[in-house]
């Protein structure tokens, strides 16, 4: 079987950002997988039927995952169709990242809930049903993982990807000039860097 590696962009992202990952393993089948689900009770239902195919294929299968990408992939329970992931800028607590986004436009929950949909200045539409599930499905993983995020991360607070990876057990990577989109050359070089050495360390 052969080992394949698979890709889950971020919001606005593409599964052609795979391609950046081939050079750093070679040999592998590298995959973007080019998901439609926009909330995690649609990953629900799309990601695991996929992992499982390749699961029936390929070995090992490596999880690269990106910002809401991780969310979905952490929240439809893929850590049991994979063996190790990295997981960069992911989205470790979507109850801490609404409630924040409602207080930065001087909303509440209870307004929240009247309402059922906020929408946010930033283009964002905050969303009742999505806090609801977010709160009454939390996240279970054990698959072994690795963590890269940036110290200038402005959605997800640090506090939160500590806490997530003391809580299971992951690895955890801070680049103190590194953003939630790891995009400059000097951003991109790190985290190819922190890539390498991570798959060089066993877990």
């Amino acid at each position: 079987m052969n080992r394949a590696v698979v890709y889950l962009h971020g919001k606005g992202g593409s599964p052609a950002e795979a391609e950046h990952y081939r050079p750093l393993f070679p040999g592998a089948d590298v995959i973007g997988f080019d998901y439609r689900a926009n909330t995690p009770w649609e990953a629900k239902e799309e990601f695991p039927p996929f992992f499982a195919a390749l699961r029936g294929r390929a070995r090992p299968i490596i999880l690269i995952a990106n910002s809401i990408g991780a969310y979905f992939a952490l929240s439809a329970g893929v850590g049991a169709f994979i063996d190790r992931a990295y997981l960069i800028s992911p989205v470790v607590d979507m109850d801490r990242l609404i409630r924040d986004a409602l207080k930065a436009v001087g909303s509440t929950e209870e307004e929240l809930r009247e309402k059922g949909v906020i929408r946010a200045p930033f283009g964002e539409d905050l969303s009742w049903e999505y806090l609801a599930y977010a709160r009454t499905h939390p996240i279970r993983w054990n698959a072994p993982t690795d963590i890269l995020c940036g110290a200038r991360d402005a959605l997800v607070p640090g506090e939160t990807v500590r806490a997530f990876a003391k809580t299971h057990r992951a690895s955890l990577t801070v680049m103190e000039d590194g953003e939630h989109w790891f995009h400059t050359k000097e951003q991109l070089a790190f985290l190819d860097r922190w890539l390498l050495s991570c798959k060089e360390t066993p877990r």
